[in-house]
């Protein structure tokens, strides 16, 4: 079972009392609430505006059908104090997009805090901005993170310095509540999340391999296998082209 969150040596990123501009991409196939999770959570932050931003500003499907409206391109997009970049299979599509690896790269080189969910923290890695830094992902893509320089982490939430990650989909919401207590305190944190009434009583406990049914972690394994191997392909070729030796 992952521990709840991980804090590394480098620490945590600093509280803050000024005015917060946050920023969400989203993109086609990816997992929904890998968004709106930390949205619910994010956009209740006070003295914050929150942006969400797309290479279009086209009406897209996430995996499951779900349209979403971007309001602004990334080209439109101001200078973000937060950026948070969701995961899910349409995740694979952007690996090679410079303009998303470019918005990640230059939003974490400013020491700004990036904050990844599932596999959205494989984007990161693709940006270059994992090497050195521990991190998490979802569990079925965790043993990839080393190929991107990361150190990976079994834990819900990882934080190195202006880095945050979650592991899969869901983490995201405790994500988003550990990025509202480092800006603006514990309280404010706790206050949202009674506010959204999160307070996890899941019906079944599959929701990790170690827990889960053998039969049930059988069947995923198999759905999954074909998007397994392509995200390790993509890894080492990820791997050579950091100067990652794994």
């Amino acid at each position: 079972m992952d521990t709840p969150i991980t804090i590394s040596k480098r620490g945590k990123p600093a509280r803050q009392t000024n005015h917060l501009t946050i920023g969400c991409l989203i993109f086609p196939r990816m997992d929904q609430i890998d968004f709106t999770g930390p949205f619910e959570v994010l956009s209740r932050i006070p003295n914050s505006t929150i942006h969400v931003i797309a290479k279009t500003k086209s009406p897209l499907r996430d995996i499951q059908g779900l349209i979403l409206t971007p309001e602004m391109t990334i080209a439109e997009a101001p200078e973000f104090d937060v950026l948070l970049i969701p995961g899910g299979y349409g995740q694979q599509e952007l690996m090679n997009d410079e303009e998303v690896l470019s918005l990640i790269r230059k939003h974490f080189a400013a020491g700004r805090l990036l904050f990844s969910v599932c596999t959205g923290a494989l984007l990161c890695g693709a940006a270059g901005v994992l090497r050195g830094c521990q991190a998490t992902t979802h569990w079925a893509a965790w043993n990839l993170l080393p190929y991107y320089g990361a150190t990976p982490v079994r834990s819900r939430v990882v934080v190195d310095g202006n880095l945050v990650t979650a592991a899969g989909v869901t983490a995201g919401l405790d994500g988003a509540l550990v990025v509202a207590s480092f800006l603006r305190g514990d309280a404010i944190a706790q206050e949202i999340q009674l506010s959204i009434q999160y307070a996890p009583n899941p019906v079944f406990h599959s929701g990790a391999p170690d827990t889960a049914p053998a039969e049930v972690l059988r069947a995923f394994n198999e759905s999954y296998s074909a998007v397994a191997a392509s995200r390790k392909a993509e890894a080492r070729r990820f791997a050579a082209i950091l100067g990652v030796a794994v």
